[in-house]
């Protein structure tokens, strides 16, 4: 059965962003660029470890600390994880399709081919996750945080994320087409053969990114902002999008 901790009070945490928003001295009368991203800021309660009962789907988990616990073939479809830790745990073709994280934190996380289609993650923070074939088509990320580790064919099709920072992780082939992304800040990480083709894209900070290889969707970047040193990197994809030749 799924477990449930009680709590007396719960914290609102989703209100307001983080900082002053007006411009004073030196900055006054500057246009910033691009908006920052409003960071979770999660603070769990006493939790209660997991029974060792297999995940159930719909099930509800209040308050509970997955340690170390595998969750390999796992069927959690639509469950709902709130004020929970998942730590160390195995997630390979765990089945969590629509399921909802809500001010949880993954901490050391790793599978192959775990599927969270659909999926509501909301305050959440993913640290050193080590994941490859992660299916979030469709999913919505809102006030999320992947700080290290490196996720593989990360599947972000026609997902919404808004308030979403990637930082100091490496994305292998990510692929963000048709998603729409609000607010999304990459911070010293990688980027390889990303694709952005049909994205939306409004307040996108790629300025940081340490490696920065788009595969498909380079015209896709309107809303986005880039440093002139990779502007130069990707003129050469821009003039190939509007069928310039540049020779020498």
């Amino acid at each position: 059965m799924a477990a449930s901790a009680g709590r007396a009070t719960r914290t609102n945490r989703a209100t307001g962003a983080t900082g002053a928003t007006g411009a004073t001295g030196a900055n006054k009368g500057r246009k910033d660029t691009v908006a920052a991203a409003r960071r979770p800021e999660v603070r769990l309660p006493p939790l209660v470890p997991h029974d060792g009962e297999d995940l159930e789907p719909d099930g509800d988990y209040d308050g509970v600390r997955f340690d170390g616990v595998d969750l390999t073939d796992a069927s959690g479809r639509g469950a709902r994880f709130m004020d929970c830790a998942l730590d160390g745990c195995a997630l390979d073709r765990a089945e969590l399709a629509r399921a909802r994280f809500i001010d949880a934190v993954l901490t050391g996380v790793r599978g192959v081919g775990t599927d969270l289609a659909e999926a509501s993650l909301r305050d959440v923070e993913v640290v050193d996750a080590r994941l490859g074939g992660v299916q979030l088509h469709g999913a919505v990320l809102e006030r999320v945080v992947v700080r290290g580790g490196k996720i593989d064919y990360l599947n972000l099709r026609g997902a919404r994320l808004k308030d979403v920072v990637f930082e100091g992780c490496v994305l292998a082939e990510p692929d963000f087409a048709d998603a729409h992304l609000v607010r999304v800040e990459f911070r010293d990480c990688v980027l390889k053969r990303a694709d952005f083709s049909g994205a939306r894209m409004e307040s996108v900070d790629l300025r940081a990114v340490t490696e920065l290889d788009i595969a498909r969707g380079v015209d896709r970047l309107a809303g986005a902002v880039i440093s002139p040193s990779q502007l130069m990197e990707l003129a050469p994809a821009f003039a190939a999008q509007i069928g310039v030749r540049v020779e020498a």
